[in-house]
């Protein structure tokens, strides 16, 4: 959706409803606790976003494009960084919990039946992380794959599953400094 240009209180209602989708869920946090929680009336919110699947689409947007910035000031504005840092970094913003990359990775599982057009704001982002992570892992090794920066992503996701799932605390630098030290061997 190119140039989204948006009111600050639509703003401000977007702003509520990411934190109420992070914490709550797409399928339980309704229009209803929306306009309450944001204390507009619901005809307002109607003539803002038009329905709850384009409003969930709009907060992804919003979402997947901070996420781009940070992602984009990691890779290309830090010039003095080495590439294994610049993964380190991707890495560590994508599996903060309470970070950007949570809600679109939270979408992925929860709205795909429901909300499809939202849905694929996220697996969008994906494929365009994917290209980014492909980028500096080619640095770093000159023969590496799209399927290497494809495991990579799946260590992201696969680490945010196991925060999920457990409360133990692993030491998740070690395992990306592992995948790191074996793309170097191969």
């Amino acid at each position: 959706m190119p140039n989204l240009v948006l009111p600050a209180r639509a703003m401000q209602v977007i702003n509520t409803s990411i934190h109420l989708f992070h914490h709550f869920g797409f399928h339980t946090v309704g229009v209803d606790r929306i306009v309450k929680e944001c204390e507009i009336p619901k005809a307002t919110f109607y003539n803002y976003f038009h329905s709850k699947e384009r409003f969930i689409e709009i907060c992804l947007i919003v979402q997947k494009e901070r996420l781009k910035e940070k992602v984009v000031s990691i890779a290309e504005y830090t010039s003095h960084t080495s590439a294994r840092d610049k993964l380190k970094a991707l890495y560590l913003l994508h599996t903060d919990l309470e970070g950007l990359y949570y809600l679109l990775f939270k979408a992925i599982f929860e709205i795909k039946l429901t909300y499809s057009k939202a849905y694929q704001v996220a697996i969008k982002y994906r494929t365009w992380l994917i290209n980014e992570i492909y980028s500096q892992l080619i640095k770093l090794k000159n023969d590496a794959t799209f399927q290497d920066a494809k495991l990579f992503l799946y260590m992201i996701e696969g680490a945010i599953i196991q925060h999920l799932s457990s409360d133990e605390v692993v030491d998740q630098e070690k395992v990306l400094d592992c995948f790191l030290s074996g793309l170097n061997k191969m």
